[in-house]
Order: structure tokens, then C-alpha cells, then sequence
């Protein structure tokens, strides 16, 4: 066995450290999955072993779960053939088995963990009849599947609700939230809590205290309390449905199957049960929904935090002091992360006031932090301290990178560039934080525009990943090497894009929500759009959204846009007026002045303006299940046919890049795994021709670009298709 170290004690204690060899953290590798038999073999077939403990060889994790590298090239595979099937149902339940002869071997078996248990890994644990757990905030147990679009497959649907009864288990399955070690202990996931460094021995104790080796659901007497067939069980199931219903509008298989497996289940014996189970997690994972997760929302996204965007050939490069220009809300929180990772920073704006107000954000995030306990009060002392609030340039001298971001004027960006890069070197990066304005237009207006790049943060900076990094047409790739090293260090995760008016992310968010107000002009009433737009699997509906945004911002970059392109400034028509008139003449802002396309009182739930019917008139006011099928797909399609236009135009170089910065940038619905990934579910030859008969009925925004028509003559895909299993 080259994944478990066994050593047997005088006492006849065998101690089992699970360690991959070659891995930072233990996974579930296909190899893995194997040495469980031989472990079972084995424990078994020493007479001299009474009782084992489990614990992780590596001292940063017990498990992170099923290695999904592997994992993902068989996802979505959508087979028929019965011999394939029983042989794929085979493999995908060999775990699930050899968990299950574990926990029957007859030998008290306990699990000692010291830090995060996840997916497989808490899997393994739960097989165990005794479970110690240490006193720490990195200790996180959880089934986190469903949120790649799987659901448990070796035994966690079964035995997680049966530890901590369905009402409870449900919502953790479902959401994939893990648990700390407290609320692990109250739902009965751990039987004990015990210092750091002392589970083994607190495993063993219980071993020779006469630990037995039943587990409570093997017992002629357990019942399920809260199962479908009992007063409780039957409101727990009827609400949970209710609720799945509400939050994912059938877009997610495994949600949907992880509610079937625990309702058939859990009333049944657990071989029955864990039939079950491996047949919904076969059916799961040969859907196109889990396969484009899985690339997306893992495989894609751990690639580029790797740096996988990086061009090569390029020494690395240490930001160590970072000038931000701007203490708003973005160069504060910009402010905070470069604190955060070590970066010496400092934030200057107009002001010492305006200054010392962006370091405030710092100092109330660290507060929090260490009333929660998760930073000691020397590190929170330490980060603010790297902060620098000023209003003098002079400080700027020795940075090694600066990021502008003040406000989206042309004239003020210029003039803080030329103000900070007169105290840099020559080898210095001079990053802009636009959201929308062309970087080589900026790039005017410094005296090294080969040193001149874009990095697109997103609000709150502290708590979004992506980083949009956006290369103008005299960027050097010295330069965007620079920029990807300073997005690592931050632990940020960077998309690659060339320059275009909205960069690519917001160019594609903004369809979003113009689709929306092309609905709204059409008379398509308010509820119904916003509505219709989370049954997509957005976070929010495009006119509630806009509110969030602040309808005035969305107002000036399509100014901006007209000033641009030599248009009038003032809108005669569309969706540009209808913004230009809610900003202008109804002072309706959004949600920050309480007004929008929705009235926020403070008293009460919002509700829709009643003044926008007199602007728009509403003439459809009732849904049907056509028309919401209509709405889903233009908003959907929408965003995926300018995401295909993007990389048409080379503005994005891959898909990957693309699925990425749509699910982490602007929450594209991820049971796609992104737009283009939702393409290729859609299959391109099909997805072109819906837009072409959307472009006859709702106008030229839905044209296919050349890409799509060259992609479905040729019957090509953005990804790979999944391999073809064989027979056993």
C-alpha cells in the first residue's frame, strides 16, 4: 500500500496515516481508492490488530476530498450501453464498498483528525465508529460536492444523515458548507474534542476503554427520527423540495439527487441504501452540468491561480512595496489584500481625511478578524502597519508596482499617472483599475506605456477572487508576467484579456443587464424579468442587479461609450434613455438612495416603483411557462454570444479564461460552467441557429459571431468531449 503507513502498537493499536505520496494534501486518487481494499485486507487478516486509529500522515489536512482531476475526464459521459454502465457503476462505487466492509470488519475503528475533512475525506472518517476531533480553525468538516455538480458517492448521503438527522443534514449536502468544530460536535458528526496533537491518543483511549465496532445504524433498533415516513420526516421533505425548487429552478442535478437519495435511503438497511446512492451518483456524473463544473469551478480556476495565464521565460517578479492611488471603496480594499499578503502599501488620495478613511476599512476588517479569533492581535497590528495613508507622491518613490484607481475620468487618471510615475523606475509596473475604459487610451498618457497593463479588481476586493488583468497594444509580456506574479502573491485568481471598450467582463455583464431593460421596454413586467433571471442560476434579476450597481454608474459608462463614439450625449432612444431619464429626471440611483427600479423604504421589503409604469407600460403582466423559457434562454444567450464575440475578436484568448471570469466575476449561472462551456452543453450547431431566430425576432445583439458559424460547420467544441468508457 503505497497511500497508508500502518504500525501496530504493543497494545495491538494499529495507527493508519493516509499520505499520497507526492501531494501536499491527500486525495482520493484512483490509486488511493484501491489501497482501501488492501486496507481492509489487511486489518482484517491480523489477528495481532484489535482496533484502529485513522490519521493523516501530512500535517495540514486529513483530506480534501476525491482527486478530481481524475475524476473530471470520465464526467458527463451520458452512456447507455448496459455492459458500460454496470462497468462504470462498478468503478464509481469501489470506494463506497470498501468503506462499507471497513466499518463491518468487526475491529473499533476511530478517526483522529487534525485539520480539514472534506468530500472523500469525511467520507472515510464517517465510516469509522468513533470520531476525535482537535480544538482548531482549520479543522472544517463538509461534503462540499455539490457545489462542482456531484453529490456524495461513498457512503455520505447515508451516514451524514443518519449521524446528524435529515433537517440538519440536508442543508449542509445541499449548499456544501462545511462545519467548524463546535457545530461538528452538536450535530453528532464527532464524538469528541480534544487539543491539537492529542486526537491519537484520544482514539486509542477510547479503543481500550471497550469502543465498540457497531455503527448505531446497524443495530436491530435504530430508526431514522426525521425519515419520509414519519410526522417530521414528512414536513422535513415537503419543505426541502419546496426549498430546492426556489433556489435552483431545476438547473442542478446533484441537488435535485442528493434530495432522492437521502428520501429512498435513508428508511432503508445501508447496503440498500448505498445501491442507491451509487446508481444517482453515476447518473450525476455523466451529467454535461458536472462536467462543465468540474473543469470550471476547479480544474480551470486551481490552473490559473497556479499562474497558468503567465507568459514564459520570464524571471519572477516581487512586488514588495505597492503604491495605491485612490482610497475609495476599491483602492481600500485593494489596500487591504496587498497588507494582507505582506506587501508594503501605500494608499494615497486627496486628502489625509479620504486617505486615513481607506486605511479605516483595513483596521474594521482586522477588528473583526480577531474578535473572531481567526488573526492574533500582533498579525492584525502587523498589517496595519504596511499601510501607508498619505496625500504626499513623494512616497511613491521605490514602489514596485502602482495601481491607479480614482475615479473613471480620463483627464484625473492621467494626471495621477503622471504624478506617481515620476517617482518610479523605469522597471516599475503602472497598472490602471478601469472598469471599462480601453487601457491603451489611458496608456497615453504615461512615459512607459510598455509598462502600462490594466488590473480589473471587483468589489468587495477582500472577498472576490478574480482579477481581470487586460493587456493593451504596447504592453510588453514582461509586463504581464510582472502583473500575474503581484495577482499570486495576493492569492487572486487572473484572467488574461486584450484591450477592448469593457474588457471582457464587463462588457458581458452589461448584456446582462441591457437584456433586461430590453424586456423592461418591451413591457414584459418587472417581477416577471427579475424573476426569470434567477430561474437562470444568476444571483440576481438584471433590473435588481442594476439597483445594486447603482443605475447612475451604468448611466455614465454608456456616456462615456456615446462620448466616445462621437455620439449626442443626450440619448433619444433605448435603453440609454430610459437611464438617462431614471438618473436625470427622477433621481432614481439605486439601491444607495433607496430608489431605483425597486423603492427601498427602511421599514419594509423592497417593492417595484410604482412611477415605472408610467415610463414603460407594463403589457405582459402574467408568466407563462413559454414565455419563461423565452426570457431564460435570451438572458442566457445573450451573455454567451458576446462571450463568444469576445474571443472572436481576440479579446479573450481561451475558453477557459472565459468560464472563469463569467462564474467568478459577475456569478454567471454556475450549473453552466460558464458560457462558452454553456455553448458547447447547448451544442454549438444548435446555439447558433436559436440565435439566429432570436436575431429575426429580437434584433442584431443576438447574431452569431463568425466564430460560432466556422465552430458549427466544422462540428466542433470549445472542450474536449468525455472520453468513451469500455465494457469490463
Amino acid at each position: 500500500m503505497q497511500n497508508f503507513r500502518i504500525s501496530v502498537d504493543a497494545e495491538g493499536i494499529a495507527l493508519v496515516e493516509f499520505d499520497v505520496p507526492g501531494r501536499t494534501m491527500n486525495t482520493f486518487t484512483d490509486s488511493a481508492v484501491a489501497d482501501l481494499d488492501l486496507l481492509a485486507d489487511r486489518i482484517a487478516g491480523d489477528d495481532a490488530i484489535r482496533g484502529v486509529v485513522l490519521a493523516s500522515g501530512k500535517s495540514n489536512a486529513f483530506c480534501a476530498g476525491a482527486d478530481l482531476g481524475e475524476l473530471g475526464e470520465t464526467a458527463g459521459a451520458q452512456e447507455t450501453d448496459p455492459a458500460i454502465l454496470a462497468a462504470a457503476l462498478k468503478k464509481s462505487a469501489r470506494m463506497s464498498w470498501a468503506l462499507r466492509r471497513l466499518e463491518t470488519i468487526g475491529k473499533p475503528i476511530a478517526a483522529a483528525l487534525e485539520g480539514l475533512a472534506l468530500g472523500g475525506g469525511l467520507e472515510f472518517v464517517l465510516s469509522a465508529h468513533y470520531r476525535v476531533a482537535a480544538r482548531s480553525p482549520k479543522l472544517k468538516l463538509g461534503l462540499p460536492e455539490a457545489t462542482i455538480g456531484l453529490l456524495p458517492g461513498a457512503g455520505g448521503t447515508q451516514r451524514l444523515p443518519r449521524l446528524a438527522g435529515v433537517e440538519k443534514a440536508l442543508p449542509l449536502m445541499l449548499t456544501g458548507r462545511p462545519v467548524d468544530v463546535d457545530e461538528a460536535l452538536s450535530l453528532g458528526i464527532v464524538h469528541a474534542v480534544v487539543a491539537p496533537g492529542e486526537t491519537v491518543a484520544a482514539a486509542k483511549a477510547w479503543i481500550l476503554d471497550g469502543g465498540e465496532a457497531v455503527q448505531p445504524w446497524d443495530r436491530k433498533d435504530w430508526r431514522a427520527p426525521d425519515g419520509p415516513f414519519t410526522p417530521r420526516g414528512n414536513t422535513v421533505f415537503a419543505g426541502a423540495a419546496a426549498q430546492l425548487q426556489a433556489r435552483t429552478a431545476h438547473n442542478y442535478p446533484a441537488q435535485t439527487n442528493i434530495l432522492r437519495c437521502v428520501y429512498e435511503g435513508i428508511t432503508l438497511p445501508m447496503d440498500a441504501a448505498l445501491r442507491v446512492e451509487a446508481r444517482l451518483f453515476l447518473a450525476t456524473q455523466q451529467t454535461s452540468q458536472a462536467r462543465a463544473m468540474i473543469r470550471s469551478i476547479f480544474l480551470s480556476k486551481q490552473a490559473l491561480a497556479k499562474g497558468a495565464a503567465r507568459p514564459e521565460g520570464f524571471a519572477p517578479y516581487a512586488a514588495n512595496k505597492v503604491t495605491v492611488l485612490g482610497a475609495g471603496m476599491m483602492g481600500a480594499g485593494i489596500a487591504y489584500v496587498q497588507a494582507a499578503a505582506g506587501i508594503n502599501t501605500v494608499l494615497i488620495d486627496v486628502s489625509q481625511e479620504s486617505a486615513n478613511k481607506g486605511k479605516a476599512y483595513s483596521e474594521k476588517l482586522v477588528a473583526k478578524a480577531v474578535v473572531r479569533g481567526s488573526m492574533a492581535q500582533d498579525k492584525a497590528d502587523a498589517l496595519l502597519a504596511r499601510i501607508d495613508a498619505t496625500t504626499d507622491y513623494a512616497r511613491v518613490e521605490g514602489s514596485d508596482l502602482v495601481i491607479e484607481a480614482v475615479f473613471e475620468d480620463r483627464a484625473l487618471k492621467a494626471d495621477v499617472t503622471g504624478r506617481a510615475e515620476a517617482q518610479l523606475r523605469d522597471t516599475a509596473v503602472f497598472a490602471s483599475n478601469t472598469s471599462t475604459l480601453p487601457i491603451s487610451s489611458l496608456a497615453t498618457a504615461s512615459k512607459h506605456p510598455t509598462n502600462f497593463i490594466g488590473i480589473h479588481f471587483f468589489s468587495p476586493v477582500d472577498r472576490m477572487e478574480l482579477v481581470e488583468v487586460i493587456v493593451g497594444k504596447e504592453t510588453s509580456q514582461e509586463t504581464l508576467a510582472k502583473a500575474i506574479d503581484y495577482c499570486l502573491k495576493i492569492r487572486k485568481v487572473p484572467i488574461v484579456v486584450n484591450d477592448s471598450r469593457g474588457f471582457y467582463t464587463s462588457r458581458c455583464f452589461d448584456t446582462y443587464l441591457r437584456e433586461g431593460f430590453e424586456m423592461l421596454l418591451e413591457g414584459v413586467a418587472p417581477a416577471i424579468i427579475d424573476n426569470v433571471g434567477r430561474m437562470t442560476g444568476m444571483p440576481r434579476g438584471p433590473l435588481e442587479l442594476t439597483d445594486d450597481v447603482a443605475i447612475d454608474l451604468v448611466d455614465r459608462v454608456a456616456l462615456q461609450a456615446r462620448i466616445d463614439h462621437g455620439q449626442p450625449e443626450i440619448p433619444t432612444e433605448g435603453s440609454d434613455k430610459l437611464l438617462y431619464d431614471l438618473v436625470r429626471q427622477h433621481d432614481r440611483l439605486g439601491r444607495k438612495n433607496g430608489k431605483g427600479f425597486y423603492d427601498y423604504p427602511a421599514d419594509g421589503a423592497k417593492a417595484v416603483w410604482s412611477g415605472l409604469a408610467d415610463i414603460v407600460p407594463v403589457k405582459v403582466a402574467r408568466s407563462t411557462p413559454e414565455l419563461v423559457e423565452k426570457l431564460r434562454q435570451r438572458l442566457l444567450y445573450r451573455q454567451a454570444v458576446e462571450a463568444a464575440r469576445c474571443l472572436d475578436e481576440n479579446v479573450l484568448t481561451s475558453a477557459r479564461d472565459g468560464d472563469v471570469g463569467a462564474l467568478l466575476g459577475w456569478g454567471f449561472a454556475p450549473w453552466t460552467g460558464g458560457p462558452l462551456s454553456l455553448i458547447d452543453q447547448v451544442g454549438v450547431a444548435t446555439f447558433v441557429e436559436r440565435c439566429d431566430a432570436l436575431a429575426d425576432e429580437c434584433g442584431a445583439r443576438f447574431v452569431p459571431p463568425a466564430l460560432l458559424r466556422r465552430m458549427a460547420a466544422a462540428g466542433e467544441s470549445f472542450y474536449p468531449a468525455p472520453p468513451r468508457a469500455k465494457a469490463a
